[in-house]
């Protein structure tokens, strides 16, 4: 099958809160899509990690217990209450056991979810697959594939096959499959929920024996027959041959077609996504304060600094580093931050493009249209290589970022779309290989000097790129090799807490002291 990123989906977003979107918006997701399918009435909750994966290792302290908790409460991403979400959930009287055990998952980002209530007992089981996206693999031991982006109406049933051909007759929808088992069930996508008198009629067939609604979670819909104009680089060239269209404009033809919404609606989304980003600039560097963090509020001295003249002179490279500080910082006090292309990696990109266009005295509207040519590079990576570090290190990250900024600063100096891509494909050379091993179990250091050094890669390669620097290799075949660097990568090495700085005898000091009591009953089989 086709993978079609959207450039709001999958690349620039969520809006949230939290250390990782991997992590935190990618749990709540999957947790609202829990809350659904037990119609909002949850009791008790077994939440299951394999012992070789990511999450056993990190899953308290990188937030996806507090994205879970948010999410089995029915919240957003940005909700300002996600950091005390335990202590709502308590509150609500719902239960959570955590148990690690080898359950032979595939993926690191594996959550295998047990939902009880007084009247029914659900399972369910879902990965994070980078950047905040999800996936839901599994309803009661049957295949599924969920990822958020539909209407979706499970059905219960005894005689599925009659079940089918009423739907079909009736119900416009996208698609409709059957998993048999010892539990039959039916999954409606569509573009909507089928209306109240169809709800009615099929509840009063005695055959059926539930019906749940699954709300989307995406900003972004998928649609059958789903088509875009280029899904690679290369694709892109030959679309655009004689057209002789800018990076941003072929973002917008994509995301139109991905997204079935017109130019207009494109650019205001990422205008509305800007503005998010230059308030977290603007409210980290007037201080950040939060208990559970390694590093403090340093973008406020760096700024001081800069005013002294302490610093070696230069305006684009001071400010970008005092930029993607203060996100960074923000992130890690639970401020709002967005996922570019990550939460790890939230400050690369913004940090870059708006200390080069505020160096450069540059408009709004120049930012969004940068920051829509830096979209569309992610969503050449986020098809065919990955945003997960924990499926290819940190280069999936802050090299993904790094990379996606070096294009748009190309077009924030209204270099040509070739020297776009040659940025694209010479930022994301040097970032090949970057493991993940934050210290602490935070994502705060070395993240930050991460993000600054794919900031500083991206205007390095930028100013190549414009120079007409040779990048030898086209930036699809960069990417297709990104992803098997990261393939290579020792599962240690890529944000489970067990290799790299990780295990530095200062970090394991730090991570003791950060540690607190957990409160809950928690079970490591």
């Amino acid at each position: 099958m086709a993978v079609y990123p959207s450039i709001f989906n999958d690349v620039i977003g969520p809006v949230m809160r939290g250390p990782s979107s991997s992590h935190c918006a990618a749990s709540l997701r999957i947790a609202r899509i829990c809350r659904d399918l037990m119609d909002g009435e949850i009791r008790h909750i077994l939440i299951e990690f394999d012992p070789n994966g990511s999450l056993a290792t990190t899953h308290k302290s990188q937030g996806s217990d507090m994205g879970l908790f948010g999410g089995f409460l029915g919240w957003e991403a940005d909700d300002e209450r996600l950091p005390a979400s335990e202590r709502y959930l308590a509150e609500a009287g719902i239960t959570v056991e955590f148990v690690v055990r080898d359950m032979g998952a595939d993926h690191p980002n594996t959550y295998q979810l047990t939902l009880s209530s007084e009247k029914e007992v659900r399972r369910l089981t879902a990965i994070s697959t980078g950047g905040g996206m999800i996936e839901v693999i599994s309803i009661e031991g049957a295949s599924v594939s969920m990822a958020g982006d539909y209407y979706e109406t499970i059905i219960g049933c005894t005689e599925p096959d009659r079940i089918v051909r009423y739907l079909e007759a009736t119900v416009l929808h996208d698609s409709i499959t059957l998993h048999q088992g010892e539990h039959p069930f039916i999954i409606l996508k569509a573009q909507s929920f089928p209306d109240a008198v169809i709800l009615s009629e099929l509840q009063a067939m005695e055959s059926v024996l539930f019906i749940k609604k699954i709300k989307p979670v995406m900003p972004v819909m998928a649609r059958k027959d789903l088509e875009v104009p280029f899904i690679s680089c290369n694709e892109m060239l030959a679309y655009n041959n004689g057209k002789d269209k800018s990076l941003w404009e072929l973002a917008i033809d994509y995301e139109m077609a991905r997204g079935n919404i017109s130019a207009e609606e494109v650019m205001e989304k990422m205008r509305a996504i800007v503005r998010i980003m230059g308030h977290a600039i603007e409210t980290g560097l007037k201080g950040t304060e939060y208990k559970d963090r390694i590093l403090g509020s340093q973008s406020p001295r760096f700024r001081e600094k800069m005013k002294a003249g302490a610093l070696v002179e230069g305006d684009a490279g001071n400010l970008m580093i005092l930029y993607v500080s203060a996100i960074m910082e923000v992130k890690s006090s639970m401020g709002v931050i967005v996922a570019a292309p990550t939460a790890g990696s939230c400050g690369a990109l913004p940090g870059a493009l708006f200390g080069v266009a505020h160096a450069l005295k540059l408009s709004e509207d120049e930012l969004v249209k940068a920051m829509l040519s830096a979209g569309l590079i992610g969503v050449f990576i986020a098809a065919h290589a990955t945003f997960a570090a924990e499926v290819g290190g940190c280069m999936a990250e802050t090299g993904s970022g790094g990379g996606m900024a070096a294009a748009a600063i190309v077009q924030l100096k209204g270099g040509t779309l070739e020297q776009s891509l040659a940025a694209a494909s010479m930022a994301l050379q040097n970032s090949l290989g970057i493991i993940c091993d934050p210290i602490g179990n935070r994502v705060e250091a070395p993240c930050l000097g991460r993000n600054v050094m794919a900031a500083g890669n991206a205007i390095s390669s930028a100013n190549m790129a414009l120079a007409d620097y040779q990048h030898l290799i086209p930036l699809d075949e960069v990417i297709a090799t990104m992803k098997a660097v990261g393939d290579q990568i020792h599962h240690t090495l890529r944000c489970t807490n067990l290799g790299g700085l990780s295990i530095t005898d200062t970090a394991k000091k730090i991570e003791a002291r950060l540690e607190e009591q957990p409160v809950r009953l928690y079970k490591n089989c």
